[in-house]
């Protein structure tokens, strides 16, 4: 089957500032609240932070030089909060602003897309006074960076993500206290991911006010399928679903939060969501010009017990393909994903994150011949065009991730680059899955490309 990508299709790679940038003291940064949350003993594998990551706040030239020796023609990047606002707000850091100015600049010297995400999970630790993203006032303080970094921006950026992964936040920041801000509590993650989306909606009506941008929020979608054909389980996988990816799909698309999932978190928390007022779900509805899609994996779901959540992922079971985290490496999920959010959800869709843990490193002859990368590659790459094939409009594809970096509270262990990392010395060498990306970009899709021997 011959696979035709349009010829401006997105060809690209992603990163986020905590992750890669360094250079915490720098130009003014405030304090993140990863950098209050890696302190914390036993908080990060390993004991690291992001104070070196992959040094590219210092390395900027040369990693926009390595994007155009791949031949991409895009970068998505994300832009420090704490370096714009250190206090959360009020006070403009412009030295912050300056270094993303000329780092944009350099890329559409190179004729590299830039893909601008605003909030990449680095909030100033300065708005937990109020309670981070519990506190409504947050929106605002979101639309303050919005306007400070579209000012200087807008005029040559055109893509706009504006928050990543609102689920994540609330789950891993809020509900299970196992990313920053580290808290613990069901109905502060529901409040928390309410106030996520709101800011999506405020952030894009700021961004709207300059003519040409595109504004998406990019979110970390799961299939679920239910784990036999039992009603049970298929049950369970209806309201994972709902808990993972309809509770942020529907009121990005007008429809309001699902009405199930509301009478759902309701008997979870023994009370009504009064934190969304009148108004709020109409001021999230209509703001997406495109929808980022972060796709890694699949759940396999089954019915548990009664409880908050009377479900659990249980596999999938047995000899299947996986990544080095144990994710299941399920490219014909990603094909099903897209269609159904072509048949679903009338957004354009643009790929803001795939990939998977690969912990190959350099051998004697310095290649890292990292052939199961390769493989997930073309298999995703492969499923994105069959989709497309069926009618899916998928604008781009940015691969996760263009460098080895730091992975959260997984330290840096998990190695996602299409390009290694050698932290200590933090030179960069291309692996064989970077040069297979490489060589698809330049042929526009997979047609006659062979894999790195």
């Amino acid at each position: 089957m011959t696979l035709r990508f349009p010829p401006d299709f997105l060809w690209g790679a992603a990163t986020s500032a905590y992750q890669v940038e360094g250079s915490l003291d720098a130009d003014g940064r405030g304090e993140s609240v990863w950098d209050v949350f890696a302190r914390r003993p036993g908080a990060i594998e390993g004991g690291g932070d992001g104070s070196l990551a992959s040094d590219s706040y210092r390395r900027w030239a040369d990693d926009v030089e390595l994007i155009a020796s791949l031949g991409l023609n895009a970068y998505r990047f994300s832009v420090g909060w704490s370096r714009i606002l250190p206090d959360g707000r009020g006070r403009v850091e412009q030295r912050g602003l300056d270094h993303y100015e000329r780092f944009v600049d350099a890329l559409l010297a190179r004729g590299v897309t830039p893909v601008l995400t605003l909030n990449h999970w680095d909030m100033p630790q300065a708005l937990m006074a109020d309670g981070g993203w519990v506190a409504r006032s947050c929106v605002d303080a979101f639309a303050e960076l919005t306007t400070a970094v579209a000012d200087r921006l807008a005029d040559r950026v055109e893509w706009w993500i504006t928050q990543n992964e609102p689920w994540i936040i609330a789950l891993l920041g809020y509900q299970l206290g196992l990313h920053a801000p580290g808290v613990r509590d069901l109905s502060a993650s529901v409040t928390a991911g309410h106030h996520v989306m709101l800011a999506h909606g405020a952030g894009a009506d700021v961004l709207r006010a300059h003519r040409g941008v595109k504004a998406g929020v990019a979110l970390s979608l799961f299939p679920c399928d239910p784990a036999t054909p039992s009603e049970e389980d298929a049950a369970a996988a209806r309201g994972s679903d709902g808990y993972v990816n309809r509770w942020y799909l529907d009121p990005l698309a007008g429809r309001g939060y699902p009405a199930d999932m509301r009478e759902h978190y309701e008997r979870a928390l023994g009370r009504p969501l009064n934190e969304i007022r009148d108004g709020d779900e109409d001021a999230i509805a209509g703001r997406s010009d495109f929808l980022g899609v972060n796709y890694y994996t699949r759940r396999v779901m089954a019915a548990a017990p009664p409880g908050p959540f009377p479900w659990r992922v249980v596999g999938p079971s047995g000899d299947v393909a996986r990544t080095d985290e144990g994710w299941e490496v399920a490219p014909d999920s990603f094909r099903e994903l897209l269609l159904r959010l072509h048949r679903d959800y009338p957004f354009p869709l643009v790929v803001t994150e795939n990939g998977g843990v690969f912990g190959d490193a350099p051998l004697h002859d310095g290649r890292v011949r990292d052939v199961r990368r390769q493989a997930f590659l073309r298999a995703h790459v492969r499923a994105m065009g069959e989709a497309m094939a069926g009618g899916a409009d998928v604008r781009g594809y940015l691969h996760w991730s263009l460098l080895d970096n730091f992975e959260w509270s997984l330290g840096y262990r998990p190695r996602f680059g299409l390009v290694h990392v050698d932290y200590p010395t933090g030179r960069r060498t291309v692996k064989d899955s970077g040069r297979l990306y490489a060589r698809i970009v330049a042929a526009g899709g997979l047609d006659g490309i062979e894999e790195d021997a």
